[in-house]
């Protein structure tokens, strides 16, 4: 099992940019409790949150590389196909090959990557910029203004409650509660 030191020296070895490593550490964050909410392995799915789009700086520019890139470097480095598969199952519907996710920890990936994105918008737009001050509430107001955030994916974010049977304000409170609680890593 690759412990959460070797995942972060392959992110970082290959991500530079500061607040693309603070969207893989909230996704992993996430990832974890959701893993807790359904009884699993918290590292293996925390790892695959943490490596999902470990390959974004390169491929940024050719979309059809991204996720096929980073699951050859996993694949290379000896990875668990549960990490490698979730992360694959992750491009699905944005790279052509993937697959649909097809378990609760596929799902979850899927579901969260967006959310954690919609969620530092409601932070950002707070007056103390902070993830203290943000509530359930305060990102279900924002989930209404489909102009807010617009490049999360509400679709791929609620597609919780029927794939993983998480009505979407509890998924959002699963979330937010664990992006708080790293909050000083996000710088929020």
């Amino acid at each position: 099992m690759i412990t959460r030191e070797q995942a972060l020296e392959i992110l970082h070895q290959h991500m530079q940019n500061q607040n693309l490593r603070r969207h893989c550490y909230a996704v992993e964050a996430v990832m974890r409790s959701l893993a807790k909410y359904f009884h699993e392995d918290e590292d293996i799915w925390r790892i695959a949150g943490l490596l999902h789009d470990a390959d974004y700086e390169m491929t940024k520019n050719d979309p059809s590389k991204h996720v096929v890139t980073v699951v050859e470097w996993l694949k290379e480095a000896g990875l668990e196909e549960r990490i490698i598969n979730a992360i694959y199952a992750h491009g699905w519907q944005y790279v052509e090959g993937c697959p649909q996710p097809k378990d609760n920890m596929e799902w979850s990936l899927y579901c969260c990557d967006e959310l954690t994105g919609l969620i530092v918008a409601v932070a950002l737009v707070r007056p103390d910029k902070k993830l203290s001050s943000v509530s359930v509430e305060s990102v279900m107001k924002k989930w209404r203004n489909i102009a807010f955030a617009a490049g999360a994916s509400r679709e791929q974010i609620v597609m919780c409650e029927e794939k993983l049977g998480i009505k979407l304000d509890e998924f959002i409170k699963i979330a937010l509660l664990a992006m708080q609680g790293i909050s000083s890593e996000l710088g929020l």
